[in-house]
């Protein structure tokens, strides 16, 4: 009897210990997590101009991330299939600041030729490279209006004028931005004709642009071909599912067919990375 006492007991302190360390441990990673979450957030929506509370994101993140095995729990019968979307989304938000930040740049750069020819004219009507830049500014979009103004706001606080082009390129890290930024310092530095200079990089820039642009057009196909083949094995185990549900069922809640589902995203994702790669031409 006594023995049987003493491992009850000592059931109920190991299990809780087990349970104080299991909350002490969640909660450091979840600060820790909120803390990645919300510099990263900051850092990436700051660079893009993007005046977004982290915070708010952060908790929309965390209310998605905890609904989502739920959610799949009601429709699918699987928690596991739940926890791996949830991991997945969980994830997400890195590969979407990429995306933005890609997006943003090659915007930038779409902008670059229009740009170079408004400062290239304005300075050949006797504004200076300044006054330009201003007048530039005003008349672009965002991103490219966005970030002359900030140039301009350093330059105003004290900061040189290729130090502030070099801050931009940072940002912009753009081939054709590099191009730019070095052709204004030489220019600048060597006392050449500034606005001529433009008016040859604006040149160069839009042939090359327009010279992308034919290559993404003979190259959509390819890139159509990689999407619809990734979609269409998902297209067919939503309609197989639908036609059988308590057989494609196991599918989700037994571990060959958890299994089957990794094997299925690795292959998928392996072709159409390859596909993706074999249409990318650099130009």
């Amino acid at each position: 009897m006594s023995s049987a006492i003493f491992a009850a007991v000592f059931a109920f302190f190991a299990v809780a210990i087990l349970v104080w360390a299991l909350k002490h441990l969640s909660a450091t990673l979840a600060v820790r997590y909120q803390e990645t979450f919300t510099s990263s957030a900051r850092t990436n929506l700051f660079d893009m101009f993007l005046f977004i509370e982290p915070r708010q994101l952060f908790w929309l993140n965390m209310i998605t991330l905890l609904s989502v095995p739920f959610i799949v729990r009601i429709f699918l019968g699987s928690w596991i299939v739940g926890f791996i979307i949830s991991i997945i989304l969980a994830i997400i938000p890195r590969f979407a600041y990429k995306y933005l930040h890609t997006r943003r740049r090659r915007k930038f750069v779409h902008q670059l030729p229009d740009a170079l020819n408004m400062i290239a004219s304005s300075m050949q009507s006797g504004a200076n490279v300044s006054s330009a830049i201003e007048f530039m500014a005003e008349e672009m979009e965002a991103p490219m209006k966005q970030e002359f103004q900030l140039f301009q706001r350093e330059q105003r606080l004290g900061v040189e004028f290729n130090t502030a082009l070099d801050n931009m390129l940072k940002r912009i890290p753009e081939d054709e931005f590099q191009l730019v930024t070095a052709g204004m310092q030489i220019s600048r530095e060597v006392g050449g004709n500034l606005a001529e200079v433009l008016l040859r990089l604006s040149s160069t820039l839009r042939r090359k642009i327009e010279m992308e642009g034919k290559i993404d057009a003979l190259t959509s196909q390819g890139k159509m071909q990689g999407v619809v083949m990734t979609l269409l094995p998902i297209f067919i185990g939503a309609v197989l599912y639908q036609m059988e549900p308590r057989s494609m069922g196991r599918i989700f809640t037994e571990p060959m067919g958890w299994a089957l589902i990794a094997l299925i995203v690795i292959m998928l994702t392996s072709g159409y990375l390859s596909i993706r790669k074999i249409v990318a031409i650099d130009v």
